[in-house]
C-alpha cells in the first residue's frame, strides 16, 4: 500500500501551467477526427481508396477510440493520470506519423485504428487531472476551457484542414494533416514532465479487470463497426447480426461489474457513478446532442464540397461563424450560469442552436440550387451561439460529483458515450444523407436532402432540450464560493442552499513532494 500524500490541502501551483499543455492534446485527438472529413475526396483520388477503405479511414479512427476510453481512464487511475497521458501523447505522435507515411489504404487503416487507439489512453487523462488538480472552485473555469478546446478543434478540423490541404506544403497533400502531430507531441512530451503534478493516492491501489475491459471493448464493437461500414458495404445481414449482437453481450458485461462489485473486487466500469442523477441525466443529454453534432458536421461538410463544388478550404472557412460565436458564448455562458445555474442557460443554448437549424433548413429548401455558402455561414453563426452555451457546462454537469479518485473512470464514461453517440449520429443521419440523395444528385437535390438532415439534426437538439429535466432533478447545489453555478462546480440547479462537496483522500501534489514515499504517477 502506497504512504499517505503529505498533508496539504494546497492545490498545485502549476495547475494553470498545466491547463493549456494537457488541452493541446484534446485538440490534437478532436481536431484529426474532423479533418479527415475534409481530406476524403484526396484521400480517394490519391491512395486510390475504395469506400469501405474510406468509412474505415474516417470512422475506424473513431471506433477504436471510443472502444477504449473506458479501459484507458481506468488506466490512469491504476498507474496514474500522468503517466498514462505521457504515453499517451508519446504513442499518439507516433501513431500520426505512420498515418503520415502510409503508402497504401491498408497501411492508412491500420495507422488510424492505432492513432484512436493511442487517444483513447491520452485523452481520458485530461479531464482526470482537471477533476483531481482543480479545486471545486476553480474546476468550472477549467472546464470551460476544455469545453472550448473540444468545440473550437472540430470547426478548426474543417477550416485548417482545408488550409493545409490547399497549401500542399512540402507537396505532402492529405499526410500534412497527421503529421503535423508529430511535432507537437514531441514538444509536449519534453515541456509535460515539468508542469504535470505527480498525484499521491492514499489507500486502496484497485487491481485491472482484464476480463471486464474484453467486454465493454467487444459490446462496442459490435455496435460501431457496422455503425462505420454499413453504408459502404450496403447494410448486409452481418451488419444488423452484430448491432443486434452488441445489446447482450455489453449486458453480460454489466452484469460481470456488477458481481465484480459485490465480491468486493474492482470492476473496470464503476457502476456507482451512475447513481449521481447529474452524472446519469447528463450523459443522457450528451448522447442526444453529440449525435445531432456529428451527424451535422459529417453531412454539411459533404454538402460543401460534393453539393456546392468548394475547394477545402472554402468549404473550411464556411464554418468560421460557427467557431467565433462558439468561443463568445462559452465565455458569457459560464458568467449566465452564476445567475441562473446551468440548466437554464443550457436550454437557452439548444433554443438557439436550433433556431439556427431549422433557419438553415427553411432557406435551402427555398433556395434550392440557388442555395449558397453566404446562407449556410450566416446561419451557422447562430448555431455557433448557442453551442458555446451548451459544451462546457454540459461537461461540468456530468462530472460535477465525481470524486477526484474516480476521475479517470468517469471521464472515460464520458468520452465514450460522446465518441460513440457522434459515431452514431455519422452512421444514422449519413444514411439518410445518402439514401435519399441517390445516385446522381444536382445541387437542387444536394440543397433538398441536406435541409432534411438539417431538420432532423433539430429534432435531436429537441430530445436533448428534453431531456434536460434530469439534470434539473439530479443537480447538486453549488459549493460556496465557487466561480460558477455550473461547470465542474455543480451539476445543473440554481440557488438551494450551499454545501461542500465530498471530498475524498486523493489530490495533486508536487511531483518532488510526492516522490517518496509515496507513489509518483
Amino acid at each position: 500500500m502506497a504512504a499517505s500524500p503529505p498533508n496539504t490541502t494546497e492545490p498545485d501551483p502549476r495547475r494553470w501551467r498545466m491547463l493549456p499543455l494537457i488541452l493541446v492534446a484534446t485538440f490534437m485527438a478532436q481536431f484529426d477526427f474532423f479533418a479527415v472529413n475534409v481530406a476524403a475526396p484526396v484521400l480517394r483520388d490519391d491512395l486510390h481508396v475504395d469506400d469501405a477503405a474510406l468509412e474505415l479511414v474516417v470512422a475506424g479512427y473513431a471506433f477504436t477510440y471510443a472502444s477504449g476510453m473506458v479501459t484507458g481512464g481506468r488506466l490512469g487511475d491504476l498507474f496514474g493520470y500522468r503517466r498514462l497521458f505521457l504515453i499517451g501523447v508519446a504513442a499518439f505522435a507516433l501513431a500520426s506519423l505512420l498515418c503520415g507515411i502510409a503508402a497504401t489504404p491498408g497501411q492508412l487503416v491500420a495507422a488510424r485504428l492505432l492513432q484512436g487507439l493511442t487517444g483513447a489512453v491520452m485523452v481520458p487523462q485530461v479531464l482526470a487531472l482537471i477533476t483531481a488538480g482543480f479545486p471545486v472552485h476553480e474546476r468550472s473555469r477549467a472546464l470551460t476551457w476544455y469545453g472550448i478546446t473540444g468545440g473550437v478543434a472540430s470547426i478548426a478540423g474543417q477550416v485548417l484542414g482545408g488550409l493545409l490541404l490547399d497549401a500542399d506544403l512540402f507537396g505532402l497533400s492529405w499526410r500534412n494533416i497527421f503529421l503535423v502531430n508529430v511535432p507537437v507531441g514531441l514538444v509536449l512530451v519534453i515541456v509535460a514532465p515539468r508542469l504535470l503534478p505527480a498525484v499521491a493516492k492514499a489507500g486502496h491501489r484497485p487491481r485491472l479487470d482484464p476480463l471486464g475491459a474484453v467486454a465493454i471493448s467487444a459490446g462496442l464493437a459490435l455496435a460501431l463497426v457496422p455503425l462505420a461500414l454499413g453504408h459502404a458495404e450496403g447494410w448486409p445481414l452481418w451488419t444488423w447480426i452484430s448491432l443486434a449482437a452488441s445489446l447482450p453481450v455489453l449486458l453480460l458485461a454489466i452484469a460481470w461489474e456488477r458481481r465484480l462489485t459485490r465480491r468486493g473486487g474492482d470492476p473496470l466500469l464503476d457502476l456507482t457513478l451512475f447513481r449521481d442523477r447529474a452524472f446519469s441525466g447528463g450523459l443522457a443529454v450528451n448522447v442526444a446532442f453529440m449525435a445531432y453534432w456529428g451527424g451535422f458536421m459529417f453531412v454539411l461538410a459533404l454538402f460543401l464540397q460534393s453539393g456546392l463544388g468548394l475547394s477545402p478550404t472554402a468549404a473550411g472557412l464556411t464554418f468560421a461563424p460557427l467557431g467565433i460565436t462558439f468561443m463568445a458564448t462559452t465565455f458569457l455562458g459560464r458568467r449566465l450560469s452564476v445567475r441562473r445555474g446551468p440548466v437554464p442557460v443550457m436550454a437557452l443554448g439548444f433554443t438557439l442552436s436550433g433556431v439556427g437549424l431549422l433557419a438553415l433548413t427553411a432557406g435551402l429548401a427555398v433556395a434550392g440550387d440557388g442555395a449558397g455558402p453566404v446562407l449556410v455561414a450566416t446561419t451557422l453563426g447562430v448555431v455557433g451561439l448557442g453551442n458555446g452555451l451548451v459544451m462546457a457546462l454540459l461537461v461540468g454537469a456530468v462530472l460535477s460529483g465525481v470524486r477526484p479518485a474516480r476521475a479517470g473512470a468517469a471521464s472515460g464514461v464520458l468520452t465514450t458515450t460522446q465518441q460513440f453517440a457522434s459515431a452514431t449520429g455519422v452512421a444514422v443521419l449519413g444514411a439518410v444523407f445518402f439514401s435519399v440523395l441517390g445516385p446522381d444528385p444536382d445541387r437542387a437535390g444536394y440543397a433538398s436532402t441536406t435541409a432534411l438532415i438539417m431538420a432532423g439534426a433539430a429534432g435531436l437538439l429537441l430530445v436533448a432540450l428534453a431531456l434536460l429535466r434530469l439534470l434539473r432533478t439530479g443537480a447538486r447545489p453549488a459549493v460556496a464560493g465557487a466561480g460558477s453555478g455550473g461547470g465542474g462546480g455543480t451539476g445543473g440547479g440554481a440557488g438551494g442552499a450551499t454545501r461542500p462537496a465530498p471530498v475524498e483522500e486523493r489530490r495533486l501534489v508536487p511531483a518532488e513532494a510526492a516522490e517518496a514515499p509515496a507513489r509518483a504517477e
